[in-house]
């Protein structure tokens, strides 16, 4: 076990680098509130391989003991103990567990928390995700003080108590205050994952792992609407959502008609109907559209109109402003930039 110094972080070369999350789990953690978000960071490695990049995600599974219960009954062993040091970057999550109260009083909570106190968070180095009464947890050791953050309505009193500094939001599926990610609990850790996977693998891979996932894909920690990605692929047809996922992850490629029909094995003309009847849409729409999306998303990071249009397949700044009117968004492109940059 560590002491209280700063748990060290092994450096590692720079972008693209690998992302280790460390799952910490204590006796009768919550099954779903840790596998289905391990699930999705596991399905966004195989996208990846699948598509000749290399995983993204190595998983942990670490514990104060080298057994645990879990929330079911079911046994894990092989548990990793909780590490020393820490590769740059990680993440570590931490999960609810049952009842109307987190029992710290338990020999494995409190080497938990021993090992939790010693984490120096920063964002794009060492963050925190909790799920459900996690935040719980993270409040007891000292690491959502001066951040907002959420938990599960059953434990927003709690959370207020363990840490008045703490800034509780209620009702929202999830919140990010810097290196520091909360979720509401259960099925909201996958929401938040997802999120996670947009930010650093790109909207069109979260849209590809939802999809697997059959679940919904929120934009963001305050907005509940779909995401664009996902729009018009409410349909089972797989020739139309190979067309789809690969305009998704090369929404910048030269794309026709004929393009789209070679990736989906049909004709041109046979292609636009699959569309019209299974997407209620045409191709080059929705390649508009999603083409939209990604500009959108560029300039929220702080990209200019010419590297937004450039980036998502655009011909010129000219064009995304004419998609721009077109769909119905407010102001210009370029006031959306400023005010990205503004934040």
């Amino acid at each position: 076990m560590t002491s209280h110094a700063a748990i060290g972080v092994r450096r590692q070369s720079p972008a693209m680098r690998p992302i280790h999350v460390y799952f910490a789990l204590l006796p009768h953690s919550l099954v779903l509130d840790w596998a289905g978000p391990a699930e999705a960071l596991r399905i966004a490695n195989q996208l990846l391989i699948g598509s000749g990049q290399p995983a993204r995600f190595v998983l942990h599974f670490s514990s104060p003991t080298p057994q645990s219960e879990t929330s079911v009954g079911a046994m894990l062993t092989g548990l990793e103990p909780l590490p020393d040091s820490l590769p740059e970057p990680a993440w570590v999550v931490l999960v609810g567990l049952p009842g109307q109260r987190i029992d710290v009083d338990t020999a494995q909570t409190r080497a938990l928390l021993h090992w939790l106190r010693g984490l120096r968070l920063a964002v794009g180095q060492l963050e925190l995700v909790t799920v459900c009464a996690g935040a719980v947890l993270a409040a007891h050791a000292g690491l959502l003080t001066g951040r907002r953050a959420t938990t599960h309505h059953q434990h927003l009193s709690e959370l207020s108590q363990v840490d008045p500094r703490c800034d509780v939001a209620a009702n929202r599926v999830f919140v990010a205050d810097g290196p520091v990610h909360s979720s509401a609990g259960v099925t909201t850790g996958i929401d938040l994952l997802l999120h996670r996977i947009s930010e650093t693998c790109g909207p069109a891979l979260a849209a590809q792992v939802a999809q697997a996932m059959v679940v919904a894909l929120r934009r963001g920690p305050d907005d509940p609407e779909f995401s664009p990605f996902l729009h018009h692929r409410n349909h089972m047809h797989p020739a139309l959502h190979r067309v789809q996922d690969a305009i998704g992850q090369q929404p910048q490629a030269p794309w026709n008609v004929p393009a789209m029909a070679g990736v989906a094995h049909t004709s041109p003309r046979h292609l636009t109907r699959l569309f019209l009847e299974h997407a209620g849409i045409a191709p080059l729409q929705y390649l508009r559209r999603i083409r939209l999306a990604t500009a959108e998303a560029a300039l929220q990071s702080g990209h200019n109109v010419t590297q937004a249009a450039e980036l998502a397949g655009f011909s010129s700044d000219t064009q995304l402003r004419r998609a721009w009117h077109q769909f119905g968004r407010s102001g210009t492109p370029s006031q959306q930039g400023s005010a990205a940059r503004t934040h």
